[in-house]
């Protein structure tokens, strides 16, 4: 068994997978069915295309793990740094029962049908559900407890691609003023920030949020033909992917063709130094939803906490939102190579919002931002 990279990564090796083992087996889980999609891009490095047909890696608790694929995407497994790793590769014509191959192979391997069977927590419905069938007598259940211990705490080499791509997307942040203009549509906008996104080194743009006005107490607010005014608040969030599937995110917050008004500029204040003081709460030890309480307790105690209305973060990797959250109820002490977002807001419904987004790493010590443009409400000119 070997190693191989992505032909801009990091190394992907097969310990991945002996470890998501060890893990399994610690907690009682029998075999692991990972399908297309972060999970199985993490353990494997195959980025499979997700369809009707049956992929899937399957890690038994005893015996070697394998891919099930369809016969015909079998040359693009060996391509991959999945073909390096060792694993059998058991590839399935139009006619076999795919399911029925992974029960069969994973039934020889543990000696007995597996009592607990996890999944992927976004394998599709009908995967997930002809998993079960091809083995009735065993108890479905998530994969997320497995998989996320590996997946949050992210390598040296995962950090400095998050890093490379946080780099990117803050050379995205500051050209904007190129685009957003009084006169123009939030889609216009979104338009030119998506190519910009492209050109600055990702290879699949994930979102581009541009919340003017009062589009902006909307957090997820989809591109719209309103047209941009003099003196609006404009919450721009956007973020991508990069050739070795890791990704960028970051909100920065803009007031274009005038300054802010005297309320926004005061409670614009609070927001900062909210996001300041999570920020510098982060170091090993700390818990998740102490980092969260951090940030909430600013915009509380500054007579803002009912505007504050999600949590402060997300974990970020291969999917832009993964474990750990950053939220009230989660007790997880963070560890060195944790790598989440910081993003608290304000948002007044109908009339105005605003967020402060960068990602930062947990370190040995304290704290890495991978997002280094200015923080401040930006004034544009019209």
């Amino acid at each position: 068994m070997g190693t191989q990279s992505d032909s801009a990564g990091p190394l992907v090796t097969v310990d991945r997978v002996h470890a998501a083992r060890a893990i399994a087996a610690e907690t009682g889980v029998d075999l692991l069915v990972l399908t297309p999609g972060a999970d199985l891009r993490y353990l494997c490095g195959y980025d499979a295309h997700a369809m009707e047909r049956l992929t899937a890696l399957a890690v038994p608790r005893t015996g070697d793990p394998f891919l099930v694929v369809p016969r015909l995407e079998a040359p693009m497994v060996d391509a991959s740094p999945a073909g390096a790793l060792g694993l059998e590769l058991l590839a399935c014509d139009e006619t076999d029962d795919a399911f029925g191959v992974l029960a069969a192979a994973a039934t020889a391997r543990l000696g007995s049908a597996p009592a607990r069977v996890a999944v992927g927590s976004r394998t599709w419905a009908e995967h997930a559900l002809g998993v079960q069938r091809a083995l009735p007598g065993s108890a479905l259940e998530l994969a997320s407890p497995v998989v996320d211990r590996l997946r949050m705490v992210k390598t040296p080499a995962e950090v400095e691609e998050l890093a490379l791509a946080g780099a990117a997307i803050d050379r995205v942040h500051a050209s904007m003023g190129q685009w957003l203009r009084v006169g123009r549509t939030e889609a216009a906008v979104g338009a030119d920030i998506a190519a910009a996104i492209l050109a600055e080194g990702h290879v699949g743009v994930d979102f581009t949020i541009v919340g003017s006005g009062p589009n902006g107490a909307s957090p997820h607010h989809e591109l719209s033909e309103r047209v941009i005014e003099a003196g609006d608040v404009v919450v721009v969030d956007i973020g991508g992917e990069t050739a070795t599937g890791y990704r960028s995110d970051c909100t920065r917050t803009y007031v274009v063709g005038g300054p802010a008004d005297a309320e926004v500029a005061e409670w614009y204040g609070v927001l900062h130094a909210a996001q300041q003081a999570a920020t510098a709460a982060v170091r090993p030890g700390v818990t998740a939803e102490q980092v969260d309480a951090a940030a909430r307790q600013v915009i509380a105690d500054a007579g803002w906490g009912e505007c504050f209305i999600h949590r402060t973060g997300h974990g970020i990797g291969l999917d832009t939102h993964e474990a750990p959250y950053i939220v009230a109820g989660n007790a997880l002490p963070l560890e060195p190579g944790m790598a989440f977002s910081v993003e608290p807001g304000i948002y007044l419904p109908g009339r105005v919002g605003a967020r402060i987004e960068d990602i930062v790493v947990c370190t040995d010590d304290g704290v890495r931002v991978l997002n280094n443009g200015p923080r401040e409400l930006v004034e544009l000119p019209g």
